[in-house]
């Protein structure tokens, strides 16, 4: 998917929902002091310019993280790391997974991450902090995660963010994640999708549930970011999701009902 470039989607309201679910996650299994693997199969170029014309063109961040910030609670880990980074960064900065992960993981952790376009990989070097447990991989992200799992050390998380511009990724990604945790039975696997009208995603999350039946599916709504925007919606399907994200996931539901 050498033709998709998340800047113009950065910051928009999917990736709230996502990256305040992973923060959620991250800072839970970070409370004990063991270290973990965090691997990640869609990397893109780690961090943002909201106020970029990629940005600019879509609006996609203004109607999301700039309508939707405000919202969480104090001491939530999304907007404290995201403050953190901006005040490194600029205050149009916008963490991608990658980046929010970096800052949220120990230097002991391990990173694994996957990106093939060549101009988001570029970036995602630069933009990522320097550490030897740190690996960026110019590969295709699927194949990484089979080749890397299970990962050493066995407890973490790995994110499987696809671009969902083929149909086909809906029923390579229901036979792969039942594969991953057979492979990786501990680890927290954390696939994010779209809600489009068409409700494509529906045959998916029902293979899913079927395969991994302890499988915890988290929604949230939105209304589209500009006329004729397709997407209605952000899911995530969770396998073996840690409590922290559970009971989070309250305030998630609560950010996005609360309207415009």
């Amino acid at each position: 998917m050498l033709s998709y470039q998340h800047g113009y989607h950065a910051g928009n309201a999917a990736d709230v929902h996502k990256h305040a679910a992973l923060a959620l996650a991250l800072s839970y299994l970070t409370q004990k002091d063991k270290a973990l693997s965090y691997l990640e199969t869609h990397a893109g170029r780690g961090l943002y310019d909201l106020g970029g014309a990629m940005a600019a063109r879509t609006g996609e961040a203004a109607a999301g993280v700039g309508r939707l910030l405000s919202r969480f609670p104090d001491g939530h880990p999304y907007p404290v790391a995201l403050a953190a980074i901006r005040a490194a960064h600029g205050p149009d900065a916008y963490p991608g997974s990658p980046r929010l992960a970096a800052h949220l993981l120990r230097r002991f952790d391990r990173i694994d991450l996957a990106e093939l376009h060549p101009a988001e990989h570029a970036a995602l070097i630069e933009a990522m902090p320097a550490s030897p447990n740190t690996r960026i991989h110019r590969r295709d992200g699927l194949e990484m995660a089979r080749a890397l799992t299970p990962p050493d050390p066995r407890r973490g998380l790995m994110l499987l963010d696809p671009s969902w511009e083929v149909r086909t990724e809906y029923e390579r990604l229901a036979a792969l994640l039942p594969q991953l945790h057979r492979k990786w039975n501990v680890g927290v696997l954390m696939l994010w999708y779209p809600l489009l009208p068409d409700r494509r995603h529906g045959p998916m999350v029902r293979a899913l549930r079927q395969a991994i039946p302890d499988l915890w599916v988290h929604e949230v709504r939105f209304p589209p970011a500009r006329a004729g925007h397709g997407m209605e919606g952000s899911g995530l399907a969770v396998v073996n999701p840690p409590w922290g994200l559970t009971q989070g996931a309250y305030d998630l539901t609560r950010i996005f009902e609360e309207g415009p």
